[in-house]
């Protein structure tokens, strides 16, 4: 049965990869037995990722580009395609945080983070969908949000931005399904990392939290290692268009 779960002989892609979730996530592919792309526009960081996890024995490359930069994601992912080899799994994981007023959020914020959390997954899945579908196989995994089903103050646009991921990722399923690939999104509730810095340390904010979540407590990148797995593995073939939420049962209760 954990057959069904090895990722050996596979390469994945894992965008905004070099902290927080993406870094998790990586590491957990790599555990799994896949063969790891980092992503980031930070060379310098992914090269001090790389050799992180290249110290402990994980076959790993770099693949700096802008994931919201269409061409920029295409130029990177064909080359590599062409010049080391097929791309099976991609975890849309780059994306962006901004707090404020709705009535006073600016435009050109507005736009900077839908471009990051929703353009870039329409990018870099197209893009690899493109050598998928000619070789009739795939996994894409999305990272969308507890916020793709519920919203509170001062995040509407990020809201918005989730809501439209898991829209998307329906859409690829029905799109891309019929060439044998399968497109999942995975909706993390509250979890401890650099993008909740100023949550997690609002003490206020961590009573409200830990009373709202059926769980009690925060949670960690570790606890979304295995439904990465699940769906980037042949544990999933039958699943598709699907919205796993990870979140310690918040969006389960009022």
């Amino acid at each position: 049965m954990t057959g069904m779960f090895d990722l050996s002989g596979k390469t994945a892609l894992v965008t905004g990869s070099t902290m927080g979730i993406g870094k998790g996530l990586a590491r957990g592919l790599a555990e799994a037995g896949a063969e790891i792309i980092l992503n980031g526009r930070d060379r310098d960081r992914l090269v001090q990722v790389a050799e992180e996890f290249r110290a402990d024995g994980f076959r790993v490359h770099t693949l700096p580009f802008d994931a919201t930069d269409a061409e920029a994601a295409a130029a990177a992912i064909d080359r590599f395609e062409s010049e080391t080899g097929p791309i099976e799994i991609v975890v849309n994981n780059a994306g962006m945080q901004h707090r404020g007023p709705l009535e006073s959020f600016a435009p050109a914020d507005f736009d900077q983070l839908m471009k990051t959390n929703v353009n870039s997954v329409f990018y870099v899945a197209q893009a690899a969908a493109r050598h998928m579908i000619d070789r009739g196989h795939g996994k894409i995994v999305n990272i969308a949000s507890v916020q793709t089903a519920l919203a509170r103050p001062g995040i509407a646009p990020y809201t918005a931005s989730k809501g439209a991921v898991a829209n998307l990722t329906k859409g690829m399923a029905t799109d891309w399904a019929k060439y044998g690939l399968q497109i999942n999104a995975i909706a993390p509730g509250y979890f401890d990392t650099p993008l909740n810095k100023a949550l997690v340390e609002d003490p206020e904010f961590c009573v409200w939290l830990e009373k709202r979540t059926p769980a009690g407590r925060w949670g960690q990148i570790k606890e979304l290692v295995g439904a990465c797995v699940f769906l980037c593995s042949e544990a999933s073939s039958f699943v598709n268009g699907h919205t796993l939420f990870v979140d310690g049962g918040i969006t389960a209760s009022l």
